[in-house]
């Protein structure tokens, strides 16, 4: 338990006697949902917030008319809540805007889109001071935006389809996107990418056939049985469904009156989703499950701290002042991290014979780019964009915890060709974490409305 926050503890198990079982050491890790509630709604939530409502974190370019390939398309949703709003280039800052989408560091940024020859004249009166070795590595870093493998499908930020969306404008909530074609879309994450033979049923699977009175454990049965990675890939989908779900119930739409939506928690939408005796027991797993992909996330956070605290990282809009605080909170934001004393040990994945590790880490990476395509195939454009973004996220979180090794040989003062990271991928990571944390968060709020309706 963290020290000198115990007495908050009575605060945070309001409501308990719905959600009694979602306590202590969470499975495959030795962390405890206590512990985490305090870290989080006390010490990191707050600043995770203010972090991702500045200008460069609030900027996101998405294309959300990317086809859907794997079915076809049932066509935008009609609802007026489903619409994103793009943002203007006028809004845009400059610094982001400047024609080199992927780079994030004020010097990158004066490297915009020329020949090579015109590169290499400019990368030189950039700093005539930079070594040769600098130079190429900027160079390098111009021609190749990543190096690793990514986990994710990423959209091409040149392309005309694509365009900034201001994620503060076009917050996740619920919009009335339901019914089959939502369900499809999760139903094709959970049975064709988890790993899960279609003769195991899930819970609670409203497209599989009847079971009668099953409550689920066949299911458990063989994902108890499943290797430590198999079972964790099953449990960061399952943890990200739970936190949008927890999004969504947190913002529902309550009423149109007078031409005014208003927005608001919804206790009945959350105790169908949630509620032990409604779900059988499933929603305690659920919720679980999001404090998992929570632990995941923050360890990526933790491991890649270094990458953003050597000195020439600039969070470059144009804005030098606001740049100089973005980096500052981000800085803030790794101290907490890193005081946490309770991190999820990835070292215990992926760690038995060569060649099968291998193997199963190139089939938990195209499993996981398989769900972030499957995200083209949302019908509702504001659960496209947020869905793309926080798949993108976990994508990001998961590229870092496979790349320690060049995250350690970093350069001080210069770019890597063995890690990068692009603009895109920094804010899918740090808005993608916010909304875990601000879940965790919303789960305080529905334990204290669901005692005052007792």
């Amino acid at each position: 338990m963290l020290r000198g926050l115990s007495f908050f503890l009575p605060l945070l198990t309001l409501g308990a006697p719905l959600y009694s079982e979602l306590t202590g050491v969470l499975d495959d890790c030795f962390c405890d949902v206590e512990s985490i509630d305090v870290f989080n709604n006390f010490k990191l939530y707050p600043r995770i917030k203010k972090l991702t409502e500045k200008d460069y974190f609030r900027y996101y370019r998405v294309n959300l008319k990317r086809p859907c390939p794997f079915w076809p398309d049932d066509g935008h949703c009609a609802i007026k809540d489903c619409h994103v709003e793009p943002c203007p280039e006028s809004k845009i800052p400059v610094g982001i805007k400047s024609g080199n989408y992927n780079k994030y560091s004020q010097a990158a940024n004066t490297v915009s889109d020329m020949t090579e020859c015109e590169q290499a004249k400019e990368l030189g009166a950039i700093n005539s001071t930079l070594s040769n070795q600098s130079k190429q590595a900027f160079a390098d870093w111009a021609r190749h935006d990543d190096a690793q493998d990514n986990f994710c499908e990423l959209d091409d930020e040149t392309s005309p389809d694509s365009e900034y969306v201001d994620l503060l404008l076009n917050p996740e909530r619920f919009t009335g996107y339901k019914g089959p074609s939502a369900w499809r879309v999760w139903n094709s994450i959970y049975e064709e990418n988890c790993f899960k033979p279609r003769s195991v049923y899930r819970p609670l699977n409203p497209l599989a056939p009847s079971r009668g009175d099953d409550d689920g454990e066949g299911f458990y049965k063989w994902l108890e049985g499943l290797c430590l990675e198999k079972r964790v890939f099953y449990r960061l989908i399952s943890g990200l469904h739970t936190s949008i779900n927890i999004h969504l119930c947190a913002e529902y739409l309550l009423d149109e009156g007078w031409g005014r939506s208003v927005w608001g928690p919804n206790v009945q939408e959350f105790r169908q989703r949630f509620d032990t005796a409604e779900t059988k027991g499933e929603g305690t797993r659920r919720l679980k499950n999001l404090y998992f992909l929570y632990l995941i996330e923050l360890r990526a956070l933790y491991k890649v701290a270094p990458y953003f605290e050597r000195a020439f990282i600039n969070l470059y809009t144009g804005n030098s002042q606001e740049d100089g605080a973005t980096k500052d909170l981000l800085l803030q934001v790794f101290n907490e991290i890193r005081a946490f004393p309770m991190h999820f040990d990835e070292k215990s994945m992926f760690a038995g014979h060569k060649i099968e590790a291998k193997t199963l880490k190139e089939e938990f990476r195209l499993h996981f780019k398989n769900i972030s395509r499957i995200m083209d195939c949302v019908g509702c454009s504001k659960c496209r964009l947020w869905g793309k973004l926080q798949t993108q996220g976990l994508g990001t979180a998961l590229k870092i915890l496979f790349s320690e090794r060049e995250i350690q040989n970093l350069p001080e003062h210069s770019p890597s060709k063995g890690f990068q990271l692009t603009r895109q991928e920094i804010v899918a990571l740090l808005n993608g974490f916010s909304r875990l944390s601000t879940s965790i968060h919303q789960l305080h709020h529905f334990r204290l409305l669901l005692k005052d309706n007792r």
